[in-house]
């Protein structure tokens, strides 16, 4: 695992040099965003070899199938998915074109459209949820105590939730 880089301050003339806490939110920063590229890195490789799936489709079947029994609509999806409208447009078709979403027109509203999970979805699903929870539990929550890792939840969902 490479370390977080140590931030010592620059010389640049001309230039105030960043106060500690500037330095502490970098480091910060690094530190997640180094975690985020080797999680992601790994589930990506792992999802996309066992089922052929993006951490973005994961994603969508795993909302689709804890949203509403009636289905899920496409906006309520770009909230926890990160691609564009189109982009997530797409990825929804083609999960619907493997017969694991599928996609109908919301009543009263002709532009709306409700994603639903098939039962295809749902063994698509099930089978790779263990993959994604072992990729997890390797890269990131072994390495932490039990302690840090309720900490990490507490932490991230607050932020998440802060919207």
């Amino acid at each position: 695992m490479t370390p977080a880089p140590s931030w010592p301050a620059p010389s640049s003339p001309g230039l105030p040099a960043p106060g500690e806490a500037e330095y502490e939110c970098a480091r910060a920063w690094s530190a997640l965003t180094a975690a985020h590229t080797r999680v992601s890195g790994r589930l990506s490789d792992a999802l996309g070899r066992d089922f052929g799936l993006t951490i973005n489709d994961f994603e969508i079947l795993l909302r689709v199938d804890h949203g509403p029994a009636d289905g899920s609509r496409l906006g309520e999806l770009s909230f926890a998915v990160p691609l564009t409208q189109p982009a997530l447009s797409r990825a929804v078709a083609r999960l619907a074109q493997r017969g694991a979403v599928a996609r109908s027109g919301v009543p009263m509203d002709r532009r709306g459209v409700l994603i639903t999970m098939t039962p295809a979805g749902q063994d698509l699903l099930r089978r790779a949820i263990p993959v994604h929870a072992a990729v997890v539990r390797d890269v990131l929550l072994d390495r932490l105590t039990p302690d840090e890792q309720d900490l990490l939840a507490r932490a991230l969902s607050r932020v998440a939730e802060a919207g």
